[in-house]
């Protein structure tokens, strides 16, 4: 939760490899092959990291799932790295908001939001 904290750019700062959560990686899991981005993502469970900024973040698709934070995290296991944007959000978001829809994959916490472009 935020209660009160300052997230971007403080509590998880810009321009590093972040979790996307607390304590394990956040996990992201297909059942068939999308686009994201434009880009292919295969099949398969993912840990899912960001590399956050103030107008395009990255997101990171790893192969390796299960993991305790970013501290082992590999660049070399990426499946998938996508630029995306980023910013301020129209409204407060207390808890961090993952929201998947046919269209689109959007991050949400405090003030701040990103979002990739999904397709078949």
């Amino acid at each position: 939760a935020v209660k009160g904290r300052m997230i971007w750019g403080d509590l998880v700062p810009l321009g590093e490899v972040w979790r996307a959560g607390a304590n394990d990686a956040t996990t992201f899991t297909t059942s068939k092959d999308i686009m994201v981005e434009g880009k292919k993502l295969p099949a398969g469970t993912y840990s899912f990291f960001i590399i956050p900024g103030e107008s395009s973040s990255t997101f990171i698709f790893n192969k390796v799932a299960k993991q305790w934070g970013a501290f082992d995290y590999d660049p070399a296991q990426d499946a998938l790295r996508v630029s995306v944007p980023s910013g301020q959000g129209s409204s407060m978001e207390e808890r961090l908001v993952y929201e998947v829809k046919p269209a689109s994959f959007e991050v949400r916490w405090e003030y701040g939001v990103a979002s990739a472009k999904l397709s078949k």
